[in-house]
């Protein structure tokens, strides 16, 4: 019994305190995401007025186990249903296709902190944390199903629910898709004639990381969904075409750091700070909106047909503020940019300038 404790003791110390990524959680989300078997028996569990507690079995999980009775039997979704009626945890297989063990107590270490309140969801977010697994918790009295993986806890939206909060996300990315292509067409014609404005720019980018920060949302959504949200996840693919590109290369051209850095100090921000221009004027470390600024060049310059060394050798020997307000007629230097591809880029930069 000594030895047991301290195994315990062991595991929770390794556990309690990891981090769990979103996309971790997110994989999570498949498992139990509508057209799943397991869904269906989480379902069919709510259906039948029943609560259950269900644990997928992992190493460090026998520790915790008390009693119960081997099963080992094909995991359906009926069979689950039905042996949920009894008391005890449930323990699932790894790759869930089998049912190995039901009526068992678990035994978690009773000091981990839990926020939950009933003695299930107690016991299930403390095996979780231990384990560092995956417990899920049907409530017979709330009608939820509760996730627990690892640290975090995410409590299931009802499906219908999740249909209405995935179309309130889309119409908000539509129009912000609208304005962004506004502020992007305006950005283009700025700097096809060598205007440059930071605050265009800015502008740009914000909208872009908000729609980039507000579809991640809508993500976990549309995989809570599962088999029922691939409508809207080829909405939303349409609604990012090149959104992520086109935001990055105007982050590229205007950061006067490592524009790396930039896209990583903005994905940091929240939705509030993204609002804040000063924030966004921080990360490209421009100082003040009313710098005067050049750019790089590097977005206009990949519609152009080029390769992406020919555009490196067009930026770095070149600049392209120089290329916009160079004559065709007027030499070059031929070791960067041949003439006739020099006299390619200036036509495909004025069709630019005219599509805009």
């Amino acid at each position: 019994m000594e030895e047991k404790k301290e195994v315990q003791q062991k595991i929770s110390e390794n556990h309690i305190n990891e981090e769990v990524s979103d996309e971790e959680l997110y994989s999570v989300l498949k498992m139990v995401a509508p057209g799943t078997s397991l869904r269906a028996a989480l379902r069919g569990i709510i259906n039948a007025g029943k609560g259950v507690l269900i644990v997928i079995e992992n190493d460090f999980l026998l520790p915790l186990i008390d009693g119960g009775f081997k099963v080992n039997c094909k995991f359906t979704s009926q069979r689950l249903i039905e042996l949920s009626k009894m008391d005890g945890a449930i323990i699932l297989s790894k790759d869930l296709k089998r049912i190995n063990l039901v009526n068992v107590l678990l035994t978690p270490e009773s000091r981990i902190r839990t926020s939950q309140t009933g003695s299930r969801h107690k016991a299930g977010e403390r095996t979780a944390k231990q384990i560092s697994g995956l417990v899920i918790a049907v409530s017979e009295r709330r009608k939820e199903i509760t996730i627990f993986y690892k640290t975090r806890v995410y409590r299931l939206n009802d499906t219908a629910e999740i249909t209405r909060k995935a179309n309130e996300y889309l119409q908000i990315l539509e129009k912000q898709r609208e304005l962004f292509d506004m502020y992007l067409e305006n950005l283009n014609k700025l700097e096809l004639r060598n205007y440059i404005n930071l605050g265009h720019a800015v502008r740009t980018i914000q909208k872009g990381k908000v729609i980039q920060k507000i579809s991640d949302d809508l993500k976990k959504y549309l995989i809570e969904l599962g088999n029922e949200g691939k409508l809207f996840e080829t909405r939303l693919r349409e609604i990012l075409l090149d959104i992520e590109d086109e935001t990055n290369l105007i982050i590229k051209d205007y950061a006067n750091i490592d524009y790396k850095k930039s896209i990583k100090i903005l994905d940091s921000l929240s939705y509030e700070e993204l609002l804040e221009k000063e924030k966004i004027i921080d990360a490209l470390n421009q100082g003040s909106i009313r710098k005067i600024v050049s750019i790089a060049g590097w977005r206009l310059l990949s519609k152009v047909g080029f390769t992406d060394q020919e555009v490196y050798k067009v930026v770095k020997g070149i600049g392209f503020e120089k290329i916009i307000s160079t004559n065709i007629e007027d030499s070059v230097n031929e070791e960067i940019i041949p003439k006739d591809k020099f006299i390619t880029l200036k036509i495909e930069l004025e069709k630019l300038k005219l599509g805009f």
